[in-house]
């Protein structure tokens, strides 16, 4: 009656396979969180795209005439 011996065999492997790569998987998740962890992108907790920026209004660009100076 057991005609499809083989296929027990072949899903036994699928499996192992299926939960190897998920095993690496969860080992390069730990290694990209490890690794930011160690990374020192913003000392002391300044954010380098906003760390000039002051809240207000803004002065104008010094390359652009201001509205009160003739062009």
């Amino acid at each position: 009656m057991s005609n499809n011996r083989g296929a027990t065999m072949a899903k036994r492997a699928r499996e192992r396979a299926l939960k190897e790569r998920h095993q690496n998987k969860l080992a390069r998740r730990a290694e990209r969180r490890a690794a930011k962890r160690q990374r020192d992108d913003h000392p002391g907790g300044v954010d380098p795209d906003i760390a000039g920026i002051v809240p207000g209004p803004q002065p104008p660009p010094s390359d652009e005439p201001s509205n009160d100076e003739e062009v």
